[in-house]
């Protein structure tokens, strides 16, 4: 399993700009990327940086994720800067000591 951190700021837009934008409809869009189990969606409260956790079954679906259209449509949106990434492999045995939800793919929320 690997983790992917995504990082970025959104440039001249306040969060209050940025809200109506968080859609359910958004958030589906995720749930047919193939080898991603979950996404924890990111918001810093002061600051316009937000961004993402994704739990990928493998490294290949993370690397294709990461050279796919979403991630191309944040390096060409004129809106984003400061755009991050890094991929970590998971300590399983470690996570799952810990209570991390790794052991399963999530349910989507109705």
């Amino acid at each position: 399993m690997v983790i992917v951190q995504i990082n970025y700021c959104y440039q001249n837009i306040t969060r209050a700009e940025r809200e109506p934008r968080y859609t359910d409809a958004l958030a589906a869009k995720f749930l047919n990327i193939e080898g991603l189990n979950w996404k924890i969606w990111l918001d810093s409260p002061d600051e316009p940086r937000v961004g993402g956790i994704y739990l990928f079954e493998s490294r290949a679906a993370a690397d294709a994720y990461l050279a796919g259209p979403i991630v191309a449509a944040l390096h060409n949106n004129p809106e984003v800067f400061n755009l991050e990434w890094y991929v970590f492999d998971v300590r399983e045995r470690m996570s799952e000591i810990t209570r991390a939800p790794i052991g399963h793919r999530a349910a989507a929320a109705e």
